[in-house]
């Protein structure tokens, strides 16, 4: 039985790990290595086909040569996995690749999107404690860059998905914050939240709430005033009526 678990990093440096061995970024064969591995990673529920997979390399433009470049790729990314000694292989059958992993391998976005869950799975149960673990794992691993370097619609598709998973983190941290009095912590972490989702709204109130909790009753208003701004000229929206409410609560404390 294989006891030594194949980690792989999709965040910052794309990389591989199994016990004290490392595969570096380095190894990978190239940005379009890096690129394929990660599609490989991220969509290995399905067979791919060839084609699916240099459409996202070549951004919809593949060269008349793509499928000789791609079986080059696929080629050297085998040699990649099998130095790591795990049980990981490309599998290729009708035309279509697919990854396999072993059943214990850890994949660092899919561990930021469990732990963002489970972080507010705990936040609805009060457990503090183990909402703040959570989501300072999430956050941990979804401030890194994903696939720094490369382009494209799909990488911006998962880029999309990865700053979302970091939004949800650190709205937990922040309102974990608040309940426990941190209101300068829970400030801190909502103007990160509007900086990288400027409509969210909830956002908005969390960072209402702990400006009154910290005596900044004026910021507080300022802070509605923004987001109506915001939503006016950017989406020509007004807020909805449960941030309408929450202000009315955060008037009634100034």
């Amino acid at each position: 039985m294989d006891e030594l678990q194949l980690r792989i990093y999709l965040a910052g440096n794309v990389a591989l790990e199994r016990g004290d061995l490392l595969v570096p970024e380095n190894r990978f064969p190239g940005s379009q290595g890096r690129l394929a591995f990660a599609v490989l990673v991220a969509e290995r529920s399905d067979a791919l086909s060839a084609e699916h997979i240099a459409d996202i390399l070549w951004d919809g433009a593949p060269p008349d040569s793509w499928d000789v470049a791609l079986r080059a790729i696929v080629s050297k990314l085998r040699r990649v996995l099998t130095a790591t000694g795990a049980d990981v292989t490309i599998q290729h059958a009708f035309g279509s690749y697919q990854l396999r992993l072993p059943p214990a391998a850890w994949v660092d976005i899919e561990a930021a999107a469990a732990a963002a869950h489970d972080a507010e799975v705990a936040l609805h149960s009060e457990d503090l404690v183990a909402a703040n673990g959570a989501a300072l794992v999430a956050n941990a691993i979804a401030r890194r860059p994903l696939l720094e370097g490369a382009d494209g619609e799909w990488v911006r598709q998962q880029r999309a998905r990865f700053r979302a998973i970091r939004v949800r983190a650190l709205s937990s941290r922040a309102e974990i914050a608040r309940l426990n009095g941190d209101h300068a912590g829970a400030i801190g972490d909502a103007e990160r939240v509007i900086a990288l989702e400027p409509y969210l709204e909830q956002a908005y109130v969390t960072l209402m709430r702990a400006q009154v909790g910290a005596g900044n009753n004026a910021q507080a208003l300022a802070t509605y005033e923004r987001l109506l701004s915001t939503l006016a000229a950017e989406l020509g929206a007004s807020p909805s009526p449960a941030t309408e409410t929450a202000f009315l609560e955060v008037l009634d404390a100034t």
